[in-house]
């Protein structure tokens, strides 16, 4: 396979180089006209006198707004120039002027820069009052919860009193003898006993 490969390489590399032609088949300029083309003559398309007429008017009007234009565009010019000159001329006054109104600018920056830094330390003085209110609130939010917590723990302690627990179980079954209770009853509307049966 490669020395096939290498057979029809070899040809194309000792070729030479092709020459050049001209794109798309042009002739070039010392070349003759063609023969079916040797005994014509170039002849202007004709032209209609209205159509002349309307186009040559169009054009004049053309010519007329360009040069009007060209006109204005060379005025304004000129006033620009004019008005740079008188600007030169009239520099101390402008420099009076913007050295007032620089004074003028850096009066209100400082004036502003104030009302800003007071308002900066306002908003601070009311940050650390909100933060100081919301550390009391939770101070006493946590001061409430843990009075409520010795409340059900004193609760709990006392409940804890009546608890049934291995070395009182003999007493509290004596006295559940000796106080039977019935829960064996009925009532009326108005929530009053109305029949109890007797245990048996």
């Amino acid at each position: 396979m490669l020395l096939a490969l290498s057979r029809c390489w070899a040809p194309l590399s000792r070729r030479p180089l092709p020459l050049l032609v001209p794109a798309r088949g042009r002739k070039s300029r010392h070349d003759p006209p063609a023969k079916s083309k040797a005994g014509r003559l170039k002849v202007p398309p004709p032209v209609e006198p209205a159509e002349l007429l309307v186009v040559s008017e169009r054009y004049r009007q053309y010519r007329l707004v360009l040069q009007a234009l060209r006109k204005e565009f060379k005025q304004e010019v000129m006033r620009k120039h004019r008005e740079e000159r008188l600007d030169k001329e009239s520099g101390a006054e402008a420099m009076e002027e913007h050295l007032k109104l620089m004074a003028w600018n850096s009066a209100e920056n400082e004036r502003l820069r104030k009302k800003r830094e007071e308002r900066l330390r306002r908003e601070e003085e009311e940050l650390q009052d909100r933060k100081l209110q919301g550390a009391l609130n939770r101070a006493k939010l946590m001061e409430d919860f843990l009075k409520q917590k010795e409340r059900e723990v004193l609760q709990l302690q006392e409940e804890a009193r009546n608890f049934i627990t291995p070395e009182n179980l003999d007493e509290r079954i004596e006295e559940c003898l000796d106080n039977p209770r019935n829960y064996n009853f009925a009532i009326d509307k108005e929530g009053c006993i109305v029949k109890r049966s007797v245990p048996s």
